[in-house]
């Protein structure tokens, strides 16, 4: 971050300013970051890049989980679990139910990610039916703390996925429960019967993670 004379941190600060010397070659680069500064909130590697180069690198190496979240009441968690899902580098994060959803909560991080809508979960379960990498089935995952789900820590999650949250509240909708292969719920230990819908996809993505990028087990 660039402090001022008195030594204070501004909102306008953080990032980098404008490229001191010669510019770079490259078509990644983009001029006018690089005459204005980035104050954009990404990673040191894409400073000054354009947006299309940054989204284009990012599916170089995309984890083969995708992420799709019911939305019928406009919940402002999932602009939350969509930060999240570019966090984790998801392959897709899919919007089932109503196409507009409250973006305020992505911080703009939906720009760097591809965005799928279906009208209803037998869509999703349509599409998801010949959409792994060599055309066979995706296994659809709620997560839900329903009666009958099994606990997200205990179950060995598939390399190839798509996990399903519902809204705050109301959690996974009958119709969309009734099209995934297994529901599982985050354990919890304290006086609350729910967690947060954000919360709990932060932990189903990392839950993932630690699976398949951390873990050496045989896939």
């Amino acid at each position: 971050m660039n402090a001022d004379e008195s030594g204070e941190v501004g909102p306008r600060d953080v990032g980098a300013g404008p490229w001191v010397g010669e510019w770079p070659a490259g078509d990644h680069w983009d001029p006018e970051l690089l005459r204005d500064g980035d104050r954009r909130n990404v990673a040191d590697r894409y400073r000054y890049w354009r947006m299309e180069a940054v989204v284009a690198d990012l599916d170089t190496r995309r984890h083969p989980f995708h992420v799709a979240i019911e939305n019928w009441g406009h919940d402002f968690n999932i602009g939350s679990v969509v930060r999240t899902a570019n966090a984790f580098n998801a392959a897709a994060f899919h919007v089932v139910g109503r196409r507009r959803w409250n973006r305020r909560g992505a911080m703009v991080t939906d720009r760097y990610q591809h965005e799928q809508h279906h009208p209803t979960a037998a869509d999703l379960a349509s599409w998801a039916a010949t959409a792994a990498a060599d055309g066979a089935r995706l296994p659809l995952v709620g997560i839900d703390n329903v009666p009958g789900s099994v606990g997200l820590e205990t179950h060995d999650l598939p390399r190839e996925c798509v996990l399903v949250l519902g809204q705050e509240g109301p959690g996974l909708t009958p119709e969309m429960l009734a099209v995934c292969d297994v529901v599982l719920h985050v354990e919890q230990f304290g006086s609350t019967r729910s967690m947060n819908a954000g919360a709990a996809a932060a932990v189903a993505m990392h839950a993932w993670v630690r699976r398949h990028v951390f873990d050496q087990r045989p896939t």
